[in-house]
């Protein structure tokens, strides 16, 4: 029997009981963390304030008296047998689930709960009430959090979880930086207790459209990192054409060896791929994406873009078009052009 894994927020609640005296009128204040001090420290002290909250008993609850609250991380529609067979086979094994999820109490709501942690126990226990084992209940803490402590508190369960991917953290972020944090990065990395450099590459990622994301075999696929080598493709017109076009070739291929039961293109040979399709070749030079309406009716090409010899294009609409439509087709071109600066 493998030994059970602790919780980053069950060893925290452990390790307070045993280390805080009990709580006089009106609770101690967490210390604020010293210069220096480690990560784990930094991050224990920005979240003192939820798990003092957490010491509360569990009750049980059937699947669909709870609704998912919609700023978690994890992607609940994503979620499929495969990902989750692991656990489903020990909630089966034990007959409940291990860790409590935490909900709060929604009143006057459609369904009396909301779920804030504990997605794929969720998902589990309602396969399971599916599949002939309705007898399993989901164990659960309730707790009051408004929605800022709900995003960090399940913030830390899913920096613990292997399974949640950088794109579902990324997106997640990106929302609940506008949303709980105004905008500001060194204020939602100092709530969460995280290097600003890692919130900006997570940041970054979010910004990774879904045409770019489909050429990956699973969303679980893209990582951090390839967004700091797609974006600023993706941030010149003549370049992101390529990569989209690229992208789409990709997709199809990716169905096409799911639908065959081939294995799929692996995350590293799609982003060279991916980068390569943005490089002219040797000894002749790039094809040059066709310039088009919003509509998809071409109006000519790209000839050339050179920084001192100037833009060159060829302008032969495709149908009768106005010259605005003609206008607006090429402005994405004139932007891009490398015109040389010229002295004062």
């Amino acid at each position: 029997m493998s030994v059970r894994r602790r919780s980053l927020l069950d060893d925290a609640i452990d390790q307070i009981g045993s280390t805080h005296p009990a709580p006089t009128d009106s609770p101690p204040r967490a210390a604020a963390p010293k210069e220096g001090t480690d990560f784990l420290t930094r991050r224990g002290a920005a979240f003192d304030e939820i798990v003092r909250t957490v010491k509360t008993p569990t009750i049980k609850l059937k699947p669909d008296e709870c609704s998912i609250w919609p700023g978690n991380a994890r992607d609940y529609e994503a979620l499929t047998y495969d990902r989750c067979e692991t656990l489903v086979e020990s909630i089966i094994k034990e007959g409940r689930n291990r860790e409590p999820a935490v909900v709060r109490r929604t009143p006057g709501a459609e369904k009396p709960y909301e779920l804030i942690v504990g997605t794929r126990r969720h998902w589990s226990i309602a396969w399971c009430h599916a599949n002939h084992h309705s007898e399993i209940d989901l164990v659960v803490r309730i707790e009051q959090l408004d929605d800022e402590a709900a995003f960090r508190l399940a913030d830390i369960e899913n920096r613990e979880r292997e399974d949640v991917s950088d794109l579902e953290r990324a997106r997640n972020y990106k929302n609940a930086i506008e949303t709980f944090y105004g905008g500001v990065r060194q204020k939602m990395a100092d709530r969460l207790a995280i290097p600003k450099q890692r919130l900006h590459e997570l940041l970054q990622l979010a910004e990774i459209p879904d045409v770019i994301v489909g050429a990956y075999a699973s969303p679980m696929h893209i990582k951090v990192h390839h967004a700091g080598k797609l974006l600023p493709l993706l941030r010149a017109h003549t370049t992101q054409l390529l990569l989209e076009h690229e992208a789409g070739r990709l997709t199809e291929e990716q169905a096409a060896r799911r639908d065959a039961s081939q294995p799929p293109i692996e995350a590293p040979q799609v982003l060279a791929r991916l980068i390569a399709a943005t490089v002219p070749k040797r000894g002749r030079p790039a094809k040059r994406p066709p310039l088009a309406t919003t509509s998809g009716v071409a109006v000519g090409t790209l000839v050339s873009n050179h920084p001192t010899k100037g833009l060159v294009l060829k302008v032969m609409p495709g149908e009768p078009l106005s010259v605005d439509e003609i206008l607006e087709a090429l402005r994405p071109a004139i932007a891009d052009a490398k015109f040389k600066k010229r002295s004062a």
